[in-house]
């Protein structure tokens, strides 16, 4: 097609329905596996349902209102909060790091690249069964650590305190994903032309003034990506939580989507199981866009 010569209304039209046809299969696939689960939930969240009987009794926002009362959610709601916090402050600055050292070109960087990238290979459940024995209060390595250290003090079962719990998983999480937020880094990294560092020196912005003037500003697309990616894995997280914790002890460790799992599955209340999972669902969807929104206004601003 040439540019500005205008296209005949027959032939726009069935252009429009083959691009139309070529959507379908993703379209259905997409609504079968993703929209349809969610106005699912929707609709079972209308219930009092115990998810084995085949009926439930319809209660209307009955299970918003329980839900607004709920103690357990908005622990679990302050807790996925940290685990978004937890997350930014210490897989994105590490993952960077890290690829920054391995676009250096030193010597055995191939032999780095893959150490780095295994925990991000590992299965989750043998990665929470690992952290579980180097977290072990009797046998572990950091109470082993601490105790060489003289800090016998600050010994402890830190999957079993409520004060630590927590922060003891986000800490086996932040090792599970910053392989992956260091391999994206490294990707967008490579991409920059090497003549914009050249010019850079020339006019005197070498190490920590190149990074800040040259590297960094071609980097905010993908740091972007990644905080996204982040908030949203954290405001879903579930599996290495539920392995090591359980959502325990007391609740100290409950996320949104452990609450909604036990509250569904193991209580049988499936209907207000459906209204957590769709509070969920509601409040990483607003904090996503609302962060989208900020993000996508400063650059254009």
């Amino acid at each position: 097609m040439v540019r500005g010569v205008p296209v005949p209304r027959g032939a726009a039209t069935k252009r429009m329905w083959t691009a139309y046809a070529f959507l379908l299969p993703a379209m259905v696939v997409y609504g079968t596996f993703v929209a349809g689960p969610i106005l699912l939930s929707v609709y079972y969240s209308l219930f009092d349902w115990s998810g084995v009987s085949r009926t439930g009794t319809f209660v209307g926002s009955g299970n918003f209102g329980r839900l607004l009362q709920d103690s357990v959610f908005w622990r679990a709601v302050g807790n996925n909060l940290r685990l978004v916090a937890g997350s930014l402050v210490t897989q994105l600055p590490v993952a960077l790091g890290l690829a920054l050292l391995l676009t250096r070109g030193l010597r055995g960087m191939r032999f780095f690249r893959t150490a780095y990238f295994v925990p991000h290979m590992m299965p989750t459940v043998a990665i929470g069964i690992l952290w579980i024995f180097i977290y072990d209060p009797s046998m572990g390595v950091v109470n082993d650590l601490l105790a060489r250290l003289g800090l016998h003090g600050w010994m402890r079962g830190w999957l079993g305190d409520e004060r630590t719990a927590l922060w003891a998983v986000i800490a086996t999480i932040a090792w599970q994903f910053i392989p992956f937020y260091m391999i994206l880094f490294q990707a967008a990294l490579v991409g920059i032309p090497q003549e914009l560092h050249e010019a850079a020196a020339i006019d005197g912005a070498t190490g920590s003034k190149a990074f800040w003037y040259v590297t960094l500003p071609l980097l905010v697309g993908t740091i972007r990506t990644a905080v996204v990616l982040s908030l949203v894995g954290s405001l879903k997280y579930f599996d290495l939580i539920y392995i090591m914790t359980g959502g325990g002890p007391n609740h100290a460790s409950e996320l949104m989507a452990t609450h909604m799992f036990k509250t569904a599955f193991n209580q049988f209340q499936m209907g207000y199981g459906s209204s957590v999972a769709v509070a969920s669902f509601l409040i990483a969807f607003v904090v996503s866009a609302l962060l989208l929104y900020v993000t996508q206004f400063r650059r254009e601003a």
